[in-house]
């Protein structure tokens, strides 16, 4: 295993391995992943254009389904090029410590900003069951434009003290990271100064983040279930409930894998080094994939925008 002596930030270098262990599968490990990517940039673009070409959906719920692509084509982005660069050409990819900062901070902030997506979707459902005449008034074109800055603005003042942080480490031994991108955590493990302060903030910016937004996601659905309840026709009930099942999938498929792999760093020290890394590898790009089923496939509205932008694209062509 590589080590260095590089003591300063300016200077340090790290090695991306992969998946430890199975570097000889890299190239098998590579087909699904391509597919993964070709889904996930090539779908989500697509309900971008359509949400963007078609006047039927200029509503509330589409814009903010198109800040969910748009975090969506963040998150692949992000981990493009060295996650793909290691398992194709199956060799260890260096990657000078500024470089890797950077991409941490585009993880984490386009993580951050899912989730405080989902939270605006969940109010966007809320206002249009419980209270649908002034939906409209409620959500407009400048509201939204708010949210979508908010979105932005928290998620960079979350994860800009955990860079700074990162800063003034010391990486004075082995700078072999395990992954195929900068995970955090990994990057941490490779320092050798007190990190107690690192994790202590790490940890306050996943429970001020995914953990309060968890918290207000299932506060409003309990409020969502109770004014559905109070509907007295079957019909509407059942109408209402359909409207909220999609984004309770993308809920689920967004915060089950991120609490599994929180809980897999933390507390799997006894699971194999390449389980850890494959989970945080798809983890990235599955939920963003399950997005595009959800909202495209299940969604008859998007796929018929979807379907009508293209025929109008090529026709144009």
């Amino acid at each position: 295993m590589a080590t260095f002596q590089n003591t300063t930030t300016s200077s340090v270098i790290f090695l991306l391995t992969g998946m430890p262990g199975l570097e000889a599968f890299h190239a098998w490990i590579s087909i699904p992943f391509c597919f993964l990517y070709a889904t996930a940039l090539s779908g989500n673009s697509l309900i971008l254009f359509a949400i963007v070409t078609q006047a039927s959906l200029h509503e509330p719920m589409y814009y903010f389904l198109s800040m969910l692509s748009t975090t969506d084509l963040g998150l692949s982005i992000s981990t493009l090029a060295t996650m793909l660069g290691i398992f194709w050409f199956n060799a260890r990819e260096v990657i000078s410590f500024n470089v890797c900062l950077s991409q941490m901070f585009f993880i984490k902030l386009f993580t951050v900003m899912e989730s405080s997506v989902l939270l605006a979707m969940t109010f966007d459902r809320y206002v249009a069951i419980s209270n649908p005449l002034r939906y409209a008034s409620v959500l407009t074109d400048l509201k939204i434009a708010v949210i979508g800055v908010a979105i932005v603005t928290r998620g960079t003042l979350i994860q800009t003290p955990l860079a700074v942080l990162l800063k003034r480490l010391s990486y004075c031994s082995s700078h072999v990271l395990h992954h195929s991108y900068c995970f955090h955590p990994d990057v941490m493990k490779l320092s050798c100064t007190d990190t107690r302060i690192n994790s202590a903030v790490g940890l306050t910016a996943l429970i001020s983040t995914a953990g309060v937004d968890s918290v207000f996601i299932l506060l409003s659905y309990v409020l969502i279930i109770r004014t559905v309840l109070s509907i007295a026709s079957p019909e509407e009930r059942k109408k209402a409930f359909s409207m909220c099942i999609s984004h309770i999938r993308a809920v689920a498929i967004f915060y089950i894998p991120l609490i599994n792999l929180s809980f897999v760093h933390r507390f799997g020290k006894q699971t194999p080094l390449y389980v850890q890394t494959l989970i945080a590898s798809a983890y990235l790009l599955l939920f963003s994939v399950m997005n595009l089923i959800i909202y495209s496939v299940k969604t008859k509205q998007i796929c018929k925008a979807v379907l009508k932008a293209l025929r109008i694209s090529m026709t144009k062509s």
